[in-house]
């Protein structure tokens, strides 16, 4: 997909996201919006996977282990066409499917997370399979770096590393914001470049938000043979709206009517900016 459909299409799901979130009441707002960047490049520039080869072995593989922000994936498995977008208008609502992490019951989400530290140890088991069936399949999975506390995902590098599942590229969202502080006040990460490599992996940082840079990232994977990757994605928890980005209370938050209608006419704003660019 060329960059310029790829810049509109991270502005209309931003909208879509705010949209989504405030018709449920319910939703994780600042990380959803941090990662969309991330997802969009995966889905439209980068992965094998579509809802006509998901039944395929030879998909590639997405897993959100960040699952609460889910409404990001949401958005972007409708607009692939996994469901009809306007499922989501049922989204936390009685006994609808779309709740608030990911499950395997939505077409064209591969496994349930939201038991933070779950993601990367399913997608280096996945991985190792791909290696062992000889398959071209990649597998990515995106990170909260408040989840990285958790000992399991230790435990999956050094298991990674150890059968050098370069197929695999974990994705952390370093938004530096967790659900009640800095994540230098609650679990210091740093240098967190130095602990992954000493873990065995191959490690870039890159702009989380820079498009360009994204896709030439993850189309010239692996960084190095017989590594797996991690890509360090630096970027701003409720990127886009002015008034969310950078504040700790939009982990999780629904706009009142005037923060929605805020958000929307910036949004609105950036689509239009964009269009007189390309022009």
């Amino acid at each position: 997909m060329q960059l310029e459909e790829l810049k509109r299409k991270s502005i209309e799901s931003r909208k879509k996201v705010i949209q989504y979130i405030y018709h449920a009441k319910a939703g994780h707002t600042g990380g959803s919006l941090s990662i969309l960047d991330i997802l969009n490049v995966l889905y439209n520039d980068v992965m094998n996977v579509s809802p006509e080869n998901f039944d395929s072995n030879d998909r590639d593989r997405f897993i959100q282990s960040k699952g609460h922000s889910v409404e990001a994936l949401y958005v972007v498995l409708a607009d692939k066409g996994f469901f009809p977008e306007e499922d989501l208008l049922t989204m936390c609502q009685y006994n609808s499917p779309y709740i608030g992490h990911p499950t395997k019951s939505i077409p064209g989400i591969e496994q349930n997370t939201g038991g933070l530290g779950h993601g990367l140890p399913i997608s280096a088991g996945a991985a190792l399979a791909a290696k062992k069936d000889h398959s071209a399949v990649k597998v990515f999975t995106v990170l909260g770096d408040g989840e990285m506390a958790e000992g399991s995902n230790w435990e999956a590098m050094m298991f990674a590393a150890h059968y050098k599942l370069d197929n695999l590229c974990a994705i952390l969202d370093y938004n530096k914001l967790q659900i009640t502080a800095p994540n230098a006040d609650v679990m210091g990460l740093e240098p967190i470049d130095q602990k992954l490599e000493s873990f065995g992996w191959a490690v870039k940082h890159v702009d989380g938000h820079n498009l360009e840079e994204l896709s030439n990232t993850f189309n010239n994977l692996p960084l190095v043979a017989g590594k797996p990757t991690f890509i360090i994605a630096h970027t701003t928890k409720g990127k886009g709206i002015s008034y969310m980005e950078n504040v700790l209370k939009w982990h999780h938050g629904v706009p009142s009517e005037e923060q929605y209608k805020l958000a929307m006419t910036e949004l609105d704003e950036q689509l239009q900016k964009l269009e007189t660019v390309l022009k």
